[in-house]
């Protein structure tokens, strides 16, 4: 295992522990936990591309320490009452939908490619940015209502954005690999 797969273990780590803190509403440690998890996101993948040191475990375990990172997240902050129940479940249905898209399609032996579109990388940065401000504004008291409410708005809506491109992009695979099969 080299260093850039050792700091993805890691952040994969990271995270009950930040759930833990956002649940006992140790604010101030969760956003500081939070915002050491995204550098640690950065940080691998500058590593893994710019010192050749990309493997497939790495491309494997990146989106899983992702997915789980924000996921949990979104449902801490859900629990304790600070994330809209509507937006959690978007957010964790969206990653069901793209999970459950990816291993249906292999195990009917047509695999998909995945390659975040553009719509997602944009729905990324929304998720990390509402989850960073409302830690932020939970830790530090420095983010009025109206603003949460906005980007919990648009947050959503990226999110079900993202969750309806994947989905057409998946149904236009699975169209040409059965209009392969019947040539």
């Amino acid at each position: 295992m080299n260093i850039p797969n050792i700091i993805t273990v890691a952040r994969i780590l990271m995270v009950p522990v930040i759930v833990y803190l956002i649940l006992t509403q140790a604010f101030a440690a969760a956003f500081a936990l939070f915002l050491v998890a995204g550098a640690s996101d950065g940080l691998d993948g500058f590593l893994a591309k710019h010192f050749h040191m990309d493997t497939e475990l790495g491309a494997y375990l990146d989106p899983v320490a992702d997915k789980a990172l924000l996921v949990s997240i979104f449902v801490a902050l859900g629990l304790v009452g600070h994330v809209p129940l509507w937006l959690v479940i978007a957010v964790v249905s969206r990653d069901i939908l793209i999970v459950g898209g990816v291993l249906m399609a292999w195990m009917i032996g047509r695999p998909i490619a995945m390659r975040p579109l553009v719509v997602s990388k944009v729905n990324t940065a929304f998720q990390i940015g509402y989850a960073s401000l409302v830690l932020a504004g939970l830790a530090f008291g420095i983010l009025p209502e109206t603003w949460l409410l906005a980007l919990s708005l648009l947050t959503g809506g990226l999110t079900i954005a993202s969750a309806a491109a994947y989905l057409l992009s998946w149904t236009r695979h699975m169209a040409r690999a059965l209009e392969t099969d019947r040539r």
